[in-house]
């Protein structure tokens, strides 16, 4: 298997910024409904989430890419389970402590909820970026086709 393209800046951010809406939409109104506090409030508090882990998920994904050139390593499941326990572990370490100070709760409590929001993000985090390398990969493909046809 070939190593990936190098990802582009432009790339990096439409990748983040589907990877947030998506899980904005899913996780505000569910958080809202299980803690039965306003969607606004829960809002805000997904939406400052979502900010902290854009900027980790452009900064980790540009690193696990550079290890992934150095070391060739393909992305295989092991590799996969990798990224979603190593990028996840970095959130909680920022995300707690915001979450204990937005809602007013203890940090334990605080724990609980990351621990519940990983239980969706593990796979969410490793079916979007698996499906979204193999979109990548078809898009490549046929612009590949394309200029090869053109040529």
């Amino acid at each position: 298997m070939s190593q990936p393209l190098p990802r582009t800046l432009r790339e990096r951010i439409v990748h983040a910024l589907a990877f947030e809406v998506i899980a904005v939409l899913i996780c505000a109104p569910t958080l809202a409904w299980l803690m039965g506090k306003p969607l606004l409030h829960l809002g805000v508090l997904t939406l400052m989430f979502s900010t902290v882990a854009m900027l980790w998920n452009m900064l980790f994904n540009y690193l696990f890419d550079r290890a992934q050139r150095r070391m060739g390593f393909a992305r295989g499941l092991g590799a996969r389970v990798s990224h979603a326990l190593l990028f996840e572990l970095g959130l909680v370490v920022v995300l707690v402590p915001l979450a204990a100070w937005w809602l007013s709760i203890g940090l334990l409590q605080a724990l609980l909820l990351d621990i519940g929001l990983l239980l969706f993000f593990l796979p969410y985090t490793l079916g979007f970026n698996w499906g979204y390398d193999l979109l990548r990969e078809r898009v490549l493909a046929r612009r590949e086709l394309a200029i090869c046809r053109g040529a």
